[in-house]
């Protein structure tokens, strides 16, 4: 049918070799990165500090979190285990950093009310897991096109990345661990559904698998995704539930 011509987006696909490099510049975590992760976990704790939701967005806009987490969903849909073990590496060493960062800074400010801003990371529902699988399914089909736009930079405000980790470290330095829990929830929340939102495009769009796997190891991988996903996605349902009757829509 020549309608379902608009919906094609193979012609405007990056070559796999390209994606492949993309994803995997993307991952790495040293020098450059690094700094510019830090500063934006600065900036993004100021504003949750002061409660201003544009200094948080131009956080998120900064934020290289993205990268490692794409490389999962990437690495796992084509087997590139050797990848998969960078991403895992470089992001558990980013996501330190980034508590480490945090806390030290609401250590050290005199404010230390939570505001608004804060308090909305504690209490992820249903809608975080959408919001998280639409923007990373977006994030991933922009890398994989050859018109990129300006879609990633809406995917990172999007799915917020920054400012929960920010609000753990806010638990962190004033001991709430209520704080910690929930934010560090909606963190998890985000990254395992941009990755499975990765892991699904590259599926769909068959991407070249990188090395030799066995069936079995293979059906393992499947299944182990599926258990965390449900793992994860069963208390949003439930926070989803409860905050429904809470909220009035006009």
């Amino acid at each position: 049918m020549k309608i379902l011509q608009y919906f094609d987006i193979k012609r405007e696909m990056e070559s796999f070799d390209s994606i492949h490099a993309e994803i995997e510049k993307g991952i790495v975590f040293k020098g450059t990165n690094l700094w510019i992760l830090m500063c934006a976990i600065w900036v993004a704790s100021v504003g949750l500090n002061m409660n201003s939701t544009a200094v948080i967005i131009g956080a998120m806009l900064i934020s290289p979190l993205m990268g490692p987490i794409n490389g999962m969903g990437y690495s796992i849909a084509t087997y590139d285990m050797s990848m998969l073990r960078q991403a895992i590496r470089n992001f558990t060493f980013a996501v330190i950093v980034s508590l480490l960062t945090s806390t030290f800074y609401f250590l050290i400010t005199p404010v230390s009310t939570a505001h608004s801003e804060l308090l909305a990371r504690t209490s992820p529902t249903i809608y975080d897991v959408l919001i998280a699988f639409f923007g990373g399914l977006a994030g991933i089909l922009a890398i994989s096109s050859k018109l990129k736009g300006n879609v990633i930079p809406g995917v990172a405000i999007a799915t917020a990345l920054m400012p929960p980790i920010c609000t753990a470290g806010y638990g962190l330095a004033t001991l709430q661990f209520n704080f910690v829990f929930g934010a560090l929830y909606l963190f998890t929340i985000n990254t395992v559904f941009i990755a499975f939102a990765a892991f699904v495009v590259c599926q769909v769009l068959k991407f070249p698998i990188r090395s030799i796997v066995d069936p079995k190891k293979r059906k393992r991988i499947e299944q182990a995704i599926w258990v965390i996903l449900l793992i994860i996605i069963v208390p949003s349902v439930f926070f989803g539930y409860k905050l429904v009757p809470t909220r009035k829509f006009y």
